[in-house]
């Protein structure tokens, strides 16, 4: 008399469908894999990248993400001043700094390689 609801329909026809979890389970595992393989990943390189940023000093040499090489010679809030060459000073958003080739506390001569 309680198990009323595991009774087969009447009619011979099959129950009302389903299990809601059964049928999204498919779409909940591409989700999941997706996340792993894209989304986290990003969130890392971006993590990575701003910690970069913030970790900028005078002296670092860097690239930038147009490929321009240059030493950091001055820091402000968002901006990064890069020396690119010889009296040549040119500013930067700091997002724009795409890594930092080498890492220097020192202002020593550079050689712009032209």
């Amino acid at each position: 008399m309680g198990m009323w609801w595991m009774a087969p329909a009447p009619g011979g026809q099959g129950g009302g469908g389903a299990n809601p979890l059964v049928t999204f389970l498919p779409l909940i595992l591409i989700f999941g894999i997706f996340y792993l393989l894209v989304f986290r990943p990003q969130q890392k390189r971006q993590k990575e990248h701003r910690n970069m940023l913030e970790a900028l000093k005078k002296g670092d040499r860097v690239v930038t993400s147009s490929g321009i090489f240059g030493t950091v010679v001055g820091l402000k809030k968002s901006v990064a001043v890069l020396k690119i060459a010889e009296n040549v000073k040119v500013e930067f958003q700091r997002a724009a700094i795409a890594a930092v080739v080498e890492s220097s506390s020192e202002d020593g001569d550079e050689d712009a390689g032209s």
